[in-house]
C-alpha cells in the first residue's frame, strides 16, 4: 500500500538557500531509490522559514529502507545542522 511521508523543517533565515540546495540533492537521490513515487517541497506563505516536504512511496518498507540509507542519513545530518529544531517526520497511509 502506498504511503505519504510529510517532513516539516524550520530553517534559520541565514540558511534558507543552503537548505533548498540540500533538499534538491536529497530528492535527486531519493528519485534513484526503489519505491519512490513522487515528492514536492512547500514553503509556508506566512512563515517563510517553514518548509514542508511531501513524498509518496510504494510501501512503508520502501520508505524505511530509504530512511536507513547511509547517503540519506548523511544528507539529513547536513540538513539538521541548518535547522532551528529537528525535522518532524510523519507517515500517513491511504485509506
Amino acid at each position: 500500500m502506498a504511503i505519504r511521508v510529510i517532513i516539516e523543517r524550520i530553517v534559520d533565515p541565514e540558511n534558507e538557500l543552503r537548505l533548498q540546495q540540500k533538499l534538491v540533492e536529497l530528492r535527486a537521490k531519493a528519485m534513484q531509490t526503489g519505491g519512490y513515487i513522487s515528492g514536492e517541497t512547500l514553503r509556508a506563505v506566512n512563515n517563510p522559514q517553514k518548509f514542508l516536504v511531501i513524498s509518496t512511496w510504494t510501501s512503508l518498507d520502501d520508505w524505511k529502507a530509504w530512511e536507513r540509507n547511509p547517503e540519506r542519513e548523511r544528507l539529513q545530518k547536513e540538513i539538521d545542522a541548518l535547522l532551528r529544531a529537528p525535522s518532524k517526520v510523519e507517515v500517513y497511509a491511504y485509506t
